[in-house]
């Protein structure tokens, strides 16, 4: 099947919207000039609703890890301790990252398994300069309580750093209400924008506690809000031009929606895609306690018996539709379907139909309709 035929729905990158595309399209321009810095104001200004927040906004040419890197590389140093809380591979990230700046204390939950906030306290008393946690757990499909967690940061005085990559635009997260000190996303996800780009929100509390020489010279957030605030608005290095015409069309999209209804609508299609596993016999794959919930952005399913994940994935991107496996030590065992940015309803029936087609023809359901039928009655509602 072509590849412009072909529906994408990973959890990021996700599809792009053709006005997005063609915005890409226009003519490049200087990175030093007024025509950019206005660009770049309009960016901030809407990416601050986009947040929630009333905090600096940096937007970095380079992927939501570049992100996450100017976070803890700006606060650890050699000397400094960091707590990260893990039950997935980006969780786990966010300690290999701690741990290449200073030293990182992690505590550690099994993949798809809720954080013990008792745990994360009693980690907390042994004092630490910051605290990272994933809010949506991308490749789990679990969101984590940041809320919570933010609340013990501030009761023991540590920046909160908050990975919403994959969260930020779909799932409810109030970088302000919730304390958080510096949130991360990136341009693939929620935005349905091309990679590429990596928005990070910074509070006076956490500017202040930056280090004077950050360990990385390119993701130096210091130097990203210098920038930030010179006339006209710039970046410290050479962005890609490109990529902010996209976000900022992305952006202007979101707007004319409705930032909440667009988190309202994403919350929709992650329901019609619960209830059409249900109606399947598939088995959703994170546990939940009273602080975690289902991801809106990405459902993680259990791989049915009598097939495996080469016959799944592979079937349905035969049909045309791409979905993901699970990643490192859950590889074989889950799939993860996205819906995020610009994912339509038409996008998740067509998704379902095709999985549904595939596990009747490997004798996995007597025939196909009941995942649809269930979906659709979400979405009619």
């Amino acid at each position: 099947m072509d590849i412009e035929d072909t529906l994408l729905m990973i959890p990021g990158p996700v599809k792009v919207a053709p006005r997005v595309l063609r915005a890409m399209s226009k003519p490049m321009i200087s990175h030093r000039s007024p025509e950019f810095g206005r660009i770049y104001d309009d960016c901030r200004e809407l990416l601050r609703e986009f947040f929630e927040t009333k905090n600096e906004i940096v937007v970095m040419s380079g992927s939501g890890t570049c992100g996450m890197d100017a976070a803890v590389g700006g606060l650890i140093g050699s000397d400094d301790r960091i707590l990260t809380i893990t039950n997935g591979k980006f969780g786990e990230r966010f300690t290999e990252i701690g741990n290449r700046y200073g030293r990182a204390i992690s505590v550690d939950f099994e993949w798809g398994m809720p954080f013990d906030l008792e745990r994360v306290e009693a980690a907390l008393e042994e004092g630490v300069k910051a605290v990272a946690m994933v809010h949506n757990e991308t490749s789990v499909g679990i969101i984590n309580p940041a809320k919570e967690i933010g609340r013990l940061a501030r009761k023991h005085d540590a920046i909160f750093i908050v990975d919403g990559i994959s969260s930020i635009g779909g799932n409810e997260f109030r970088t302000d209400e919730w304390g958080i000190d510096i949130a991360i996303t990136g341009s693939q996800k929620c935005l349905a924008v091309p990679p590429g780009l990596a928005i990070v929100s910074v509070s006076e509390r956490a500017e202040e506690a930056l280090n004077e020489s950050s360990g990385s010279y390119y993701a130096d957030l210091r130097a990203h809000l210098k920038s930030a605030r010179k006339k006209p608005t710039q970046t410290p290095f050479t962005p890609a031009v490109p990529l902010f015409y996209a976000l900022q069309e992305a952006l202007h999209m979101a707007k004319e929606e409705g930032f909440e209804a667009r988190r309202a609508r994403i919350a929709r299609l992650a329901e019609a895609v619960r209830a059409a596993a249900s109606a399947l016999g598939i088995e959703l794959f994170p546990v939940l306690n009273e602080y975690s919930r289902y991801s809106n952005t990405v459902t993680a399913m259990k791989i049915p018996p009598m097939i495996n994940d080469e016959k799944l994935r592979g079937g349905m991107k035969k049909q045309g539709v791409v979905v993901s496996g699970g990643q490192e030590r859950l590889k074989g065992k889950i799939f993860r379907i996205g819906t995020m940015g610009v994912c339509s309803e038409g996008d998740v029936l067509r998704t379902i139909q095709a999985l549904e087609l595939v596990l009747a023809k490997e004798g996995v359901i007597k025939a196909p309709g009941e995942g649809v039928a269930a979906a659709s009655k979400v979405l009619d509602r």
